[in-house]
């Protein structure tokens, strides 16, 4: 596969796993705004999701332009109308090698996102409503993904952007939220702070099932980083991203895909073999910064190697 495709894939993959991640965010944070307006804010959303400072935070909350701000606005680099037109981009370019589904699919949900009413709905109307339409259309794109992609590598490389771009958002949602709480793992707070957490992240049906005892953050926190049941957990993201690398062997690249497989079997064993205790030892701060580090360190390394760019 040329190096311009596969990069194509990649990131059209890792824009559309980023646009899921933002709008599933938004939805349950606006939920959590009108139960409880007074404590609320939209600051860890923006911390995560955008590339704003604490000044530029404070003054679009004051603004209530939020929702503006990160689905439709045209001069964010990081709204989900840029990550969709980011990725059709990257599909268009490389037509020939998906299918006539997908790209239908992603070119409706371009459409959709760069309409203009879209921003007098979210003004108007039920903000959650246009946020689950939103939402759906990632979710039909990923179903069209699923059930008509061949299994070869262009696959992969999708898979590799979608598992990377999760691992990293599972990490750096649980940094921003654990410290608000000063990333004491004993400090009590209201239920309903993990709860969202939970829900922002599709994992709050699954935590009330294995864990029986209620709320509490070591669980919270076990759950994210190390339930292998879990999609959207870290060591389930990056045990997916080494089976779909691990299929791109093949004897014409053999030392990039060591250099890259070393720096992924390694991530995967720093998260398996890893719990909550040994993670409390080394602080919980400082093991997510090493973790997101390693996992942007192999998308640069990726970038080099098989991009065929620096």
């Amino acid at each position: 596969m040329l190096s311009r495709v596969a990069d194509s894939l990649y990131w059209m993959s890792r824009y559309m796993e980023r646009t899921d991640g933002i709008l599933r965010m938004l939805k349950i944070n606006y939920a959590s705004s009108q139960d409880d307006s007074h404590e609320f804010t939209w600051r860890p959303v923006l911390k995560i999701f955008s590339h704003l400072d604490d000044t530029e935070i404070s003054k679009l909350e004051k603004n209530n332009g939020v929702l503006q701000f990160m689905v439709v606005d045209k001069e964010n680099p990081d709204s989900v109308l840029n990550m969709v037109t980011q990725s059709r981009e990257n599909a268009r370019s490389v037509q020939d090698h998906i299918t006539k589904e997908l790209w239908q699919s992603l070119n409706e949900f371009y459409h959709i996102v760069r309409d203009d009413k879209l921003e007098r709905f979210l003004k108007m109307e039920d903000p959650i409503t246009v946020l689950d339409s939103l939402i759906r259309e990632g979710v039909l794109y990923y179903g069209t993904a699923e059930i008509t992609m061949s299994r070869g590598e262009g696959m992969c490389f999708m898979n590799i952007g979608k598992y990377l771009e999760r691992a990293i958002q599972s990490a750096d949602i649980l940094d921003v939220k654990f410290s608000d709480l000063s990333f004491t793992l004993d400090k009590t707070t209201d239920t309903t702070y993990w709860k969202y957490l939970l829900l922002s992240i599709s994992g709050y049906e699954l935590y009330l099932k294995n864990y029986r005892s209620g709320f509490e953050a070591r669980n919270i926190m076990d759950q994210i980083l190390f339930d292998s049941n879990f999609p959207r957990s870290v060591l389930y993201s990056v045990s997916q991203l080494q089976h779909y690398f691990e299929r791109l062997k093949n004897d014409h690249n053999l030392a990039s895909f060591e250099t890259v497989r070393f720096m992924i079997g390694r991530i995967c064993s720093k998260v398996q073999f890893s719990n909550v205790q040994s993670v409390s030892e080394v602080g919980l701060h400082t093991y997510l910064k090493q973790l997101k580090q390693e996992l942007n360190d192999v998308g640069k390394v990726l970038t080099q190697l098989y991009f065929a760019y620096t």
